[in-house]
Protein backbone atom coordinates (compact mmCIF):
# COMPACT_ATOMS: atom_id res chain seq x y z
CA UNK A 1 0.00 0.00 0.00
CA UNK A 2 1.27 3.45 -0.91
CA UNK A 3 2.14 5.73 1.95
CA UNK A 4 -0.12 8.72 2.45
CA UNK A 5 0.27 12.15 3.90
CA UNK A 6 -2.55 14.30 5.25
CA UNK A 7 -3.26 17.73 3.78
CA UNK A 8 -5.70 20.43 4.80
CA UNK A 9 -7.94 22.19 2.32
CA UNK A 10 -10.24 25.10 3.06
CA UNK A 11 -13.44 25.37 1.07
CA UNK A 12 -16.99 26.62 1.47
CA UNK A 13 -19.56 24.80 3.56
CA UNK A 14 -21.60 24.38 0.39
CA UNK A 15 -18.71 22.59 -1.33
CA UNK A 16 -18.27 20.28 1.67
CA UNK A 17 -22.00 19.52 1.60
CA UNK A 18 -21.81 18.66 -2.11
CA UNK A 19 -18.79 16.42 -1.51
CA UNK A 20 -20.54 14.69 1.37
CA UNK A 21 -23.72 14.17 -0.65
CA UNK A 22 -21.82 12.64 -3.54
CA UNK A 23 -19.71 10.49 -1.23
CA UNK A 24 -22.87 9.18 0.45
CA UNK A 25 -24.49 8.46 -2.92
CA UNK A 26 -21.39 6.53 -3.97
CA UNK A 27 -21.07 4.80 -0.59
CA UNK A 28 -17.54 6.18 -0.34
CA UNK A 29 -15.73 8.38 2.14
CA UNK A 30 -15.16 12.10 1.74
CA UNK A 31 -11.43 11.34 1.69
CA UNK A 32 -11.84 8.86 -1.17
CA UNK A 33 -13.84 11.32 -3.26
CA UNK A 34 -11.48 14.26 -2.70
CA UNK A 35 -8.46 12.06 -3.45
CA UNK A 36 -10.08 10.84 -6.66
CA UNK A 37 -10.91 14.39 -7.73
CA UNK A 38 -7.34 15.54 -7.08
CA UNK A 39 -5.90 12.60 -9.01
CA UNK A 40 -8.14 13.30 -12.03
CA UNK A 41 -7.30 17.01 -11.93
CA UNK A 42 -3.56 16.36 -11.77
CA UNK A 43 -3.66 13.81 -14.60
CA UNK A 44 -5.68 16.11 -16.85
CA UNK A 45 -3.43 19.10 -16.23
CA UNK A 46 -0.22 17.10 -16.61
CA UNK A 47 -1.50 15.95 -20.03
CA UNK A 48 -2.25 19.53 -21.03
CA UNK A 49 1.19 20.75 -19.93
CA UNK A 50 2.87 17.94 -21.90
CA UNK A 51 0.90 18.89 -25.04
CA UNK A 52 1.70 22.58 -24.60
CA UNK A 53 5.41 21.86 -24.16
CA UNK A 54 5.38 19.60 -27.24
CA UNK A 55 3.68 22.35 -29.24
CA UNK A 56 6.21 24.94 -28.14
CA UNK A 57 9.08 22.61 -29.06
CA UNK A 58 7.53 21.96 -32.49
CA UNK A 59 7.08 25.68 -33.08
CA UNK A 60 10.70 26.34 -32.14
CA UNK A 61 11.71 23.73 -34.75
CA UNK A 62 9.61 25.51 -37.35
CA UNK A 63 6.90 22.85 -37.47
CA UNK A 64 3.96 25.22 -37.74
CA UNK A 65 0.91 25.54 -39.96
CA UNK A 66 -0.37 29.02 -40.84
CA UNK A 67 -3.64 29.92 -39.14
CA UNK A 68 -5.45 30.39 -42.47
CA UNK A 69 -4.60 26.83 -43.46
CA UNK A 70 -5.90 25.50 -40.14
CA UNK A 71 -9.14 27.49 -40.47
CA UNK A 72 -9.59 26.28 -44.04
CA UNK A 73 -9.16 22.63 -43.00
CA UNK A 74 -11.70 23.00 -40.20
CA UNK A 75 -14.15 24.73 -42.53
CA UNK A 76 -13.75 22.00 -45.15
CA UNK A 77 -14.36 19.24 -42.59
CA UNK A 78 -17.45 21.00 -41.26
CA UNK A 79 -18.79 21.97 -44.68
CA UNK A 80 -18.53 25.68 -43.91
CA UNK A 81 -17.96 28.33 -46.52
CA UNK A 82 -15.04 30.62 -45.84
Amino acid sequence: MASTEPITVRTSKEMVARIDALAAAMDRSRNYLVGLALEQYLERNAWQIERIEAGIAAAREGQVVPADAVYSRIAARQGWNR
